[in-house]
């Protein structure tokens, strides 16, 4: 009864958002957030057992998160999402606090696009760009240019934002395409003498082999829940979301494993590039044929193009976040405002872009200093795994008058999902570089992420005190 009032009251805002989105919109922004090109080439350094791996994150996370996903969205398919599911299988606070953490990571995320665009720029254009990656100036252009483009095509909507992020999983699955063509193509040659890309061996019981497995769970596949942050902006969205989950998940999952062969078939594993793993391995694989320069360079283009759609994904789902807290007052009223003709909220849009300016150009005071990009790269990772958390232990522990409960294997699955992230949660403590002092940063990370939750805590305490008057 009380998720029917509460599904009733969202819906009532809700009919004031514009329904653009269908089944191939959401699978296309699935395939288009989820897949990042940079697992290949970390799961590549794992050899043959990458196949194994993967289909352990796949069984022990991937599979558990997509079951929850579609289970809740049928449940509550709300503006909001997982915040909403969160509110009602559990409380207010824990909703809010989900979504300042959601809020937190997509925040840090989108801050960092202006350098991570200067440097695919450069890696299109050559040495003679280099300059790019260490201009100051050069980044900061590229972060308002960026940040501004997001924040308009997110006030004009998903009526263009869509074709946004359909452009986006487009171009991903055009370069997965050629890299999964190329072996092939180099057998058939002769440029290659064989591929086997399920050819599997045991990967080593240690604790790198448990960390990466933790990473190619939450880190790589990752992501079904965030579209359904715009449930009120879907057509029949408890139906469309569902489709969208069992179309997308067995492309990406064939995504990530093929590439990765593909990856291992070319490059030997400590040669391998895991900033750039796409470009070299499109490099070395093309060589014979003459056209290498050429593929690597659009491929580089496209990647960026997937960069800033991904962005774009994360920047429109995220200002929807205060919009739904304003609904139910714990944020100011200010913050549901829509535009008189696109209908979408304007003010949390203007809000976040501002914050996401302000955080680029503090961090780029350290530009230079990886031990400072860690920090902030694992604490933005810690930051949307906290929200993961919450996400399987609702099955669990939540939903406490829901009549019946969720089902037995759907809790088994969810404690799957939630001691996979959990793990994620301990290692991304730890740096993968080299810092001064291991226990030092875990202590910053670690003192990084609850400061930022009380600080959180704090705003809903504040939000909340006037209610109770």
């Amino acid at each position: 009864m009380e998720i029917a009032q509460a599904e009733a009251r969202v819906e009532a805002h809700s009919s004031a958002l514009r329904k653009e989105l269908g089944v191939r919109d959401l699978v296309l922004t699935q395939i288009l957030f989820i897949v990042g090109l940079a697992w290949i080439g970390v799961a590549g350094k794992l050899g043959p057992s990458h196949v194994i791996l993967w289909l352990l994150a796949i069984a022990l996370f991937y599979l558990p998160s997509a079951a929850v996903v579609i289970y809740l969205n049928r449940l509550m398919p709300l503006e909001g999402g997982l915040y909403q599911w969160a509110k009602l299988g559990f409380n207010e606070a824990v909703g809010f606090i989900l979504a300042w953490n959601l809020w937190l990571y997509v925040v840090v995320n989108t801050s960092e696009i202006g350098l991570q665009s200067a440097t695919y720029l450069a890696y299109a254009l050559g040495p003679s760009a280099a300059w790019m990656t260490k201009s100051t100036w050069f980044v900061v252009v590229a972060t308002i240019a960026i940040l501004t483009l997001l924040v308009v095509v997110s006030i004009v909507g998903l009526s263009v934002g869509k074709w946004v992020h359909n452009a986006g999983g487009i171009m991903m699955l055009l370069i997965f395409g050629a890299l999964l063509l190329l072996p092939i193509i180099s057998v058939l040659t002769g440029h290659l003498h064989g591929y086997h890309p399920l050819r599997s061996a045991a990967p080593p019981f240690s604790l790198y082999t448990v960390n990466i497995l933790a990473k190619m769970g939450f880190g790589a596949l990752g992501g079904f829940e965030y579209v359904a942050i715009l449930a009120g902006e879907t057509r029949a969205p408890a139906r469309s979301i569902t489709r969208s989950v069992w179309i997308a998940a067995p492309v990406i999952a064939v995504m990530f494993i093929l590439g990765t062969s593909t990856v291992v078939a070319f490059i030997p594993a400590n040669d391998i590039d895991l900033i750039g793993p796409m470009p070299q391995v499109l490099r070395v694989g093309f060589a014979p044929f003459g056209i290498a320069t050429q593929l690597v360079t659009l491929a580089i283009v496209m990647s960026l193009g997937i960069r800033v759609a991904q962005a774009s994904v994360n920047f429109t789902g995220i200002t929807r976040l205060p919009m739904v807290a304003g609904w139910d007052r714990l944020l100011p009223v200010w913050f549901t405002r829509l535009h008189e003709s696109y209908r979408t909220p304007v003010n949390s849009i203007l809000m976040v872009g501002v914050t996401s300016l302000v955080i680029a150009m503090l961090s780029l005071i350290g530009v230079g200093q990886a031990e400072s990009f860690q920090l902030l790269f694992n604490a933005g990772g810690t930051f949307y795994a906290l929200t993961y958390v919450v996400l399987f232990a609702i099955p669990i522990f939540g939903l406490r008058g829901l009549k019946p409960r969720p089902p037995l294997w759907l809790r088994i699955a969810s404690f799957s999902g939630l001691i996979m992230t959990l793990g994620y949660v301990v290692l991304a403590v730890f740096p993968i570089i080299k810092v001064a002092s291991v226990a030092s940063f875990a202590l910053k990370i670690s003192l990084l992420i609850v400061g930022a939750n009380v600080l959180g805590a704090l705003i809903f305490l504040s939000a909340r005190r006037p209610r109770s008057v």
